[in-house]
This record gives structure tokens, sequence and C-alpha cells, in this order.
């Protein structure tokens, strides 16, 4: 949980000190934004093939690796005298973040009996989401107080116990011999459903969210004191959606998913609608907030129950299906923004996360109709 919540911390420390990187470093905001635009597509891109060359070497000799890929590259980065030797330590990160998500969460289940590995996802989940209510925050705080290298320093020392307690603690043993090394019902057609699904919704979100402080200001009227106040509120809401979600995952696995990908359709679709009115856009943003959490969440755990192969690929593909959705949503916003207006952005995200729920649905009809043929066929 510590780990998660120093790698989320890390990828998304910058957006909190961007003018104060920019100033020291004497770039634009737009070049500050790319350390978080360059992460994500590379998570994007590299989740699949590092999970794959690693795919034999036992997990608490991969973590170990992973997490001192972290602080060595926390302490290029708080030392950096450039902005491309940041840029790159960023990058180094990222790569590191890439497969500790693909390979965190089936080692972290497999110390758990199955019927609770859905509350153990959701506990990884809590301290991810603490990145964006604690992390970032105090974060943007302490590099207030003194400058934009202390906080990355204080990341390489948490990577650090993280690294220290696992290297100790944490068993050896072979990949495939991992107690949630493989589903537990593998199954080809929800694995790829899941995953379009996942992308769909993410790229809907951010479609939207990249703009949000814009719509909350030009359309809902918020003065940007309130629009700080409202991040907390979203950061809150999203904590309390993993919370809540983690308690009934093990019970209702797919109806937790399809039900996170509605509601974060209702909140983007009433922003859109109602977002004019103060009071009706902080209810339908603490929806949008109270789902986005949520949807990750329920796509990793749907993994351990539906990966055609070994779960720590399956993780890796989920992984960076979803983080190609926000870097597309992010593009099309931007599209959308000089075509019409801050609203738009909110409408095309929620269609899109609509067009999420609707493969859902058709996913499970059709999964429904090939049952009875497999019977038939027997």
């Amino acid at each position: 949980m510590l780990a998660a919540l120093t790698f989320n911390t890390a990828e998304n420390l910058p957006v909190g000190l961007l003018r104060l990187m920019s100033e020291d470093l004497r770039v634009s905001l737009s070049a500050v934004g790319l350390l978080v635009t360059g992460y994500g597509v590379t998570v994007a891109i590299a989740s699949v093939p590092i999970a794959h060359v690693v795919r034999a070497v036992p997990r608490r000799h991969v973590l170990t690796g992973l997490l001192a890929a972290l602080v060595v590259s926390s302490l290029v980065a708080a030392l950096a005298p450039s902005y491309w030797l940041l840029l790159v330590a960023r990058l180094l990160t990222a790569l590191a973040q890439a497969l500790f998500w693909a390979v965190m969460g089936p080692v972290a289940v497999g110390l758990f009996a199955p019927e609770v590995r859905g509350r153990v996802v959701g506990a990884l989940s809590v301290a991810g989401s603490l990145a964006l209510v604690l992390g970032v925050p105090a974060g943007t705080w302490l590099g207030q107080q003194s400058t934009w290298q202390v906080p990355i320093a204080m990341l390489a020392a948490l990577g650090l116990v993280s690294l220290v307690t696992i290297a100790v603690l944490l068993p050896t043993s072979r990949p495939e011999e991992e107690p949630a090394a493989y589903a537990t019902s593998p199954d080809v057609w929800r694995f790829g459903t899941v995953l379009a699904a996942g992308a769909l919704s993410a790229a809907g979100a951010f479609t939207g969210y990249t703009y949000i402080v814009t719509f909350l200001g030009d359309v809902s009227g918020f003065s940007p004191s309130a629009v700080s106040v409202l991040f907390v509120v979203f950061g809150v809401a999203c904590l309390a959606g993993v919370s809540i979600t983690g308690v009934v995952l093990d019970r209702f696995p797919q109806s937790a998913l399809a039900t996170a990908v509605a509601t974060q359709a209702v909140g983007m679709l009433g922003l859109y609608a109602f977002g004019a009115h103060p009071v009706a856009a902080v209810m339908f943003l603490t929806l949008m907030g109270g789902a986005l959490g949520p949807v990750f969440m329920t796509t990793q755990n749907a993994m351990l129950h539906c990966a055609p192969g070994r779960t720590d690929i399956a993780f890796a593909a989920n992984s960076g299906a979803y983080n190609a959705g926000i870097a597309a949503g992010a593009a099309l916003g931007g599209l959308v923004l000089p075509l019409a207006d801050v609203r738009s952005t909110f409408l095309a995200g929620g269609l899109l996360t609509v067009g999420s729920c609707a493969v859902l649905l058709g996913g499970q009809l059709l999964r429904g109709r090939r049952r009875p043929e497999r019977s038939a066929r027997r």
C-alpha cells in the first residue's frame, strides 16, 4: 500500500508543482505538463512488454528491483540540473510503475484466501487514491514551503521503506507457483470486454476531467479558491468510492464494475446538462469522483477472475489499456475544446462512458448466448 501511494504520488506530483518547476527550470508550463503526459504514455506502451520480459523472475526480486528504480529515479529527479535529465528520470519511474501495477496485484492477493481477494484489491486502490487526497496536496505544500526538489526526494525515502519491507518479508517463489498466478475462471471474451470497457471509460473520464478547472470556473462560476476546495472534494469522493466498492467487490464483482461505469456516465452527463448551477455541479462532480477510482479497481479485480493466461500479464494489459484511454481522452478533449466549448468536453466524455456501459452490457448478453450453444454442442 505504501508503494502504491508513492508511485501514484510520483506520477501526479508535477501537477501541484507545475509553476515552481517551470520557473526554476526556465521552461514553459506545457513542457512541465509533458512530465505527466509522457509518464502516462510510457506506462501505456511499456506495461505488457516489460511484464513479458520478467515473467520468469521471482516476484520478490522484481518488486525490490522496481522500488530500487523508484528510489534512484526520484533522487536523480531531485538533483537534476536540467529539464531533460528530469524528464529521463521521470520516464525511468514510469517504466518501473508500468511493471509495478502488473506484479503487485497478483502478489498481494496471493497472500490471502480467494474469498477476500477483492478486499485486498480495494486496500491497494485506497492507497493509490490517497495519492490524490494526501500525497499530492502534501507534496505541493512541502514544495511551496521549500523547493520542488524536496517533496520529490521524499518519494525516494518512502520507496526505500517499501523496498526494505518487501526484500525482508515477502516470500520468494517462482511466478507460476504464486497462488494468484492464474485466474479462477479464464474467459477470453470477458477479458476483452473488460479491457475495452475500461479503456473507453478512462477516455471518457479524461476527455472532461483534463479541463475540469476551466469548467468549474467558466461554466459553474466558482472562484479559484473554491475550485481548490472542490479538488479536495473530488479526491475524497474517489477515496470513498474505492473504500465502499472494496467492501462489496468479492460478492458482486461484475455488478461493481457496471455500477462504477454507469455512475461515471451520470456524473459527466449531469455536469454537461446542469453544471451551470453550482449545487448541481458539486453533486455531479462528487458522483464522477466517486466512480473514477472504482472503475480501474474493478477492472483490475476482473483480471483475477477472467485472465486467459497469467494474471500479471493481464494486469499489465489492463493498466496499459487504461492509460491509453487516459491519453486518448486528454487528446480528444483538446480537439473538442476549440471547436465547441468546455461543456462539450463533458458531453463527449459522457457519451464515451455510455459506450463503455454498452460494451459491458453487450458482452454480458453475448456471453449468455454462447453458454447455451456450448451446452448444446456437449
